[in-house]
């Protein structure tokens, strides 16, 4: 394992920065769950392993020791995709504090309305978390969206979507300009009638201050005695743009801890999701350049998150066959609803480093995904049904 780099003015200036933010959620706080990995035995397992969730497992009065779970690989869950029904995961984390500053620069409160424009396609779980907390946190609001193309030809739909949202009175810009440009609304210029501001969020919300609501949840779960200061961990996340891996990877610098964070590539290659990584960095010390005094960084590695492949690399939402089976055997087994095309990924690569490293804790965050499987019963809908039923239709486990 690579040592951790550190930040020279130290993880103080950071946690000032923290607890100075104004945040969507009440509280960082997230339930942790401990998942056992176990030999499969049964004939009816499609899957070399079985599972268990000692968390579940506890509260039904099993001690665990007589089951074979003790002394077995496991790792420890964020079950991030509790903090809400629908609008879960890394995109309420990455929202919680950049919709408060959007508020109070003046985008709600001296609109009156206030528009948001996301760039992603209309199944976009982005876009339906940014609806559901547009209206529940800034009560007021307009989602509008455009459908998955090359970015540049995205942002200018997204542009011109916008322009049609503010009217002619109205204003358009960009949530990255708000928050590096410290833009405020000039009174003089508002309507008396409630002119439009509208400002466009990024799909994945992939902007710094996004990054801020990750190192709140980094700060969290370093206070917790599970996961201390001094221990080693290895924190695993699904990457779709790479931003929560980011503030992962950031957060822990920042914090002076000794963690090291594995992003599973899903949307892009490589070279793109390091470039991403540089910009929101670069963006990150632009944002705090008077509390963020440089960062020292072990000088033969270029990048704070380690990227891998899937296990089964394959073309962005394609789901391979078996994959829906799969996450129905861990729910029944755990509890734990993942989805083939983001939190399957983060789980495989868990249970690779638990069964390889004893000595690390393996934490894999729970992005959510939950909203995606309505998508995927749609497209896939004998695979959501009994054994039973869908043998008698024909379909494929």
């Amino acid at each position: 394992m690579r040592p951790a780099p550190v930040l020279a003015a130290g993880g103080r200036t950071v946690a000032n920065l923290l607890s100075s933010t104004e945040w969507m959620l009440p509280s960082p706080a997230t339930q942790v769950h401990t998942v056992s990995v176990l030999p499969s035995h049964s004939p009816s397992l499609r899957h070399e392993f079985a599972f268990s969730n000692l968390a579940t497992s506890l509260r039904n009065g099993a001690s665990g020791k007589g089951s074979g779970e003790l002394g077995s690989p496991r790792f420890y869950m964020v079950r991030d995709d509790l903090l809400h029904p629908l609008a879960n995961g890394n995109k309420a984390r990455k929202l919680d504090a950049l919709l408060p500053l959007l508020r109070r620069r003046g985008a709600t409160d001296i609109v009156r309305i206030d528009p948001r424009v996301t760039c992603g396609g209309c199944q976009s779980a982005h876009a339906a978390a940014v609806g559901k907390f547009i209206v529940n946190f800034l009560y007021l609001g307009t989602l509008c969206g455009t459908r998955n193309q090359a970015p540049y030809t995205a942002e200018r739909r997204a542009a011109g979507c916008s322009d049609r949202v503010a009217g002619t009175n109205g204003t358009v810009i960009w949530a990255d300009d708000v928050i590096i440009e410290n833009l405020v609304v000039d009174e003089d210029s508002i309507d008396v009638n409630g002119s439009r501001r509208v400002v466009i969020v990024k799909e994945g919300a992939g902007s710094v201050q996004a990054l801020l609501g990750v190192m709140r949840l980094v700060e969290y779960l370093s206070s917790l005695t599970l996961f201390g200061k001094d221990e080693k961990v290895h924190i695993v996340v699904d990457a779709g743009t790479g931003t929560t891996a980011v503030g992962l990877a950031l957060g822990a610098v920042c914090l002076g801890l000794q963690w090291r964070v594995t992003a599973v590539m899903l949307a892009d290659t490589l070279e793109r999701y390091k470039e991403r990584e540089k910009s929101l960095i670069s963006d990150f010390k632009r944002l705090c350049h008077e509390l963020y005094h440089g960062m020292v960084e072990d000088g033969s590695h270029d990048s704070l998150v380690q990227w891998v492949d899937r296990s089964s690399p394959r073309r962005f939402g394609k789901v391979l066959h078996g994959e829906i089976a799969m996450c129905r055997e861990i729910a029944q087994q755990t509890g734990i609803l993942l989805d083939p095309m983001y939190t399957l990924a983060g789980w495989e690569q868990a249970v690779k480093l638990c069964r390889g490293d004893s000595e690390t804790k393996v934490v894999m965050i729970h992005t959510g995904g939950t909203l995606g499987l309505f998508g995927l019963a749609q497209r896939y809908s004998l695979q959501f049904t009994t054994d039973e039923l869908r043998q008698s239709k024909g379909g494929q486990p």
